[in-house]
């Protein structure tokens, strides 16, 4: 089959085509993205400069921080922009680089997810081994197959639709470049594709919710054997990770675990896993966690005392 491309542009219908509705989801995508900014550069800062990086949670919650703001960096500017622009245009390339992007971040988040939850499972079940299990070595080993992961993954994905041919129309009905949707517009049959495609997220998105809801039985099992004090702990801690998996994969889960088929309805659910729970994870982490609440007082208190010596 030989290729053809005359496609060197895709148009957005993006989220809404009321100026109105525009207008008001522009200032709160924008609040939105400002959130992320902030809520995860904190929890940066605060795992950093109070010394918290030497514990496996903290060295893997600074990298969900990070993978947030890329992850969510991907789309939001593009799709807050575009609420203002008349005509909501991106390159060929420059949708093959952001449907690369939503994967890569998205796939990485998903398996950072789980090694969160593997953590917290040796932390709990196993607290005797924990800093065996949990060395630093191990921890950036599991960081690594993270990235790896999410990089083979994507590069799937933008395989299989790069060597697809384009000829018209180009109008995507979402707000960024996702497989799915861009498939619709390949003129030749993606059936093939499709069922790769689905195989490829698929499995990724239910395997990994699924060993996530398995550590997460386990643990919650096991805590009937700990201490009031040890139970209020953990659940405190697990709770909040079991409040992102939700809000997380089940939007996931939805968009990736059916057929290649699209609904008007899909890019509501994507805002979900690319702006709401990046928009979360800080508030959930930090309202749920005493130790990065306690090191974010700590780090305010410190700079009000550099502050109040330079005077």
């Amino acid at each position: 089959m030989e290729k053809i491309n005359n496609v060197s542009e895709f148009i957005f219908w993006g989220l809404s085509q009321d100026p109105e509705v525009e207008e008001i989801c522009f200032v709160l995508f924008s609040f939105f993205y400002t959130i992320i900014l902030l809520g995860n550069l904190l929890i940066m800062m605060t795992v950093c400069l109070g010394r918290l990086l030497k514990f496996p949670m903290y060295f893997f919650l600074n990298y969900l921080s990070f993978v947030d703001i890329c992850y969510s960096s991907v789309t939001a500017p593009k799709m807050i922009a575009d609420l203002l622009a008349e005509k909501k245009a991106i390159s060929y390339v420059g949708c093959m680089l952001q449907l690369f992007g939503v994967h890569f971040f998205g796939c990485t988040e998903i398996f950072i997810l789980t090694v969160m939850a593997y953590d917290r499972y040796v932390a709990i079940c196993k607290p005797l081994h924990y800093m065996t299990i949990m060395d630093w070595e191990r921890c950036n080993k599991m960081l690594l197959g993270t990235w790896v992961g999410g990089f083979v993954h994507s590069i799937i994905q933008v395989a299989l639709v790069v060597q697809l041919p384009f000829c018209g129309p180009n109008e995507i009905d979402h707000y960024f470049c996702d497989v799915h949707p861009v498939l619709k517009l390949a003129c030749t049959d993606t059936y093939t594709v499709g069922v790769v495609v689905t195989a490829n997220s698929g499995t990724i998105a239910l395997g990994s919710f699924v060993i996530l809801l398995i550590s997460y039985t386990v643990i919650l099992v096991s805590l009937r054997k700990q201490s009031a004090e040890g139970r209020r702990k953990a659940l405190s801690t697990c709770g909040s990770h079991i409040a992102v998996v939700i809000i997380f994969f089940g939007p996931c889960t939805f968009m990736y675990m059916r057929p290649d088929t699209t609904f008007s309805e899909d890019k509501m659910v994507a805002i979900f896993y690319t702006i709401i729970t990046p928009m979360l994870n800080p508030l959930i982490y930090t309202l749920r966690n005493a130790e990065v609440k306690s090191a974010m007082k700590k780090l305010w208190r410190r700079r009000i005392f550099l502050e109040a010596n330079s005077k």
